[in-house]
């Protein structure tokens, strides 16, 4: 006779991978936690515990914008910019080493994932992580939006600014992208000193 075994709500929800968070859990590390939503980027570093996560430290996107980034707050250029301010932050905090750690999230090479994880990795943090699944400078600076924009600009003007319409209303050019990524870059270097 067949035994019928329930599903946890979170797993049938899609919410949790037990397997994935007990391997993490169970490497007694710091976990990583990123989530990319419609409109902003969000990270934690997480300690697991019986009663739940701790959080040691954690960085929201809307911090770019008093560093000086005028840009989308969830593009692949922010997602490494914040990287690199929440990887100065926790090496501040005394975290020194950490596990990526994003539960049944699909995980994509050269993602705005892996571009937050690069961030944190070139702010010292230790992440065991592939080289190849990061994403290459040219996209991380925004210099692959600022060609893609003048592109467009030429082609159809209309599409241009259907496609930019947030970043135009803000009085923000995407081809400014790459040179406003070096500022936001420069500031968050000198707070990280």
């Amino acid at each position: 006779m067949a035994r019928y075994v329930p599903l946890y709500r979170r797993r049938r929800r899609g919410a949790t991978d037990y397997r994935a968070r007990r391997k993490a859990i169970s490497s007694k590390g710091t976990l990583l936690a990123v989530r990319v939503s419609g409109k902003n980027v969000t990270a934690q570093f997480l300690r697991p515990t019986i009663t739940g996560d701790l959080v040691l430290s954690s960085a929201h996107s809307r911090i770019l914008r008093k560093l000086g980034w005028k840009g989308s707050l969830k593009s692949l250029p922010a997602c490494y910019l914040l990287g690199l301010w929440a990887g100065g932050k926790a090496k501040r905090e005394g975290i020194e080493s950490a596990i990526v750690y994003n539960g049944p999230a699909p995980f994509v090479k050269g993602s705005r994932i892996s571009a937050f994880v690069k961030g944190v990795i070139d702010a010292g943090v230790q992440i065991p992580f592939s080289e190849e699944a990061l994403p290459s400078e040219e996209r991380l600076t925004g210099s692959s939006i600022v060609s893609y924009a003048a592109e467009l600009a030429k082609q159809d003007r209309a599409a241009y600014e259907r496609r930019f319409s947030a970043l135009i209303k803000l009085g923000f050019k995407p081809e400014d992208y790459a040179e406003n990524y070096e500022q936001t870059k420069g500031a968050i270097i000198g707070v990280s000193k």
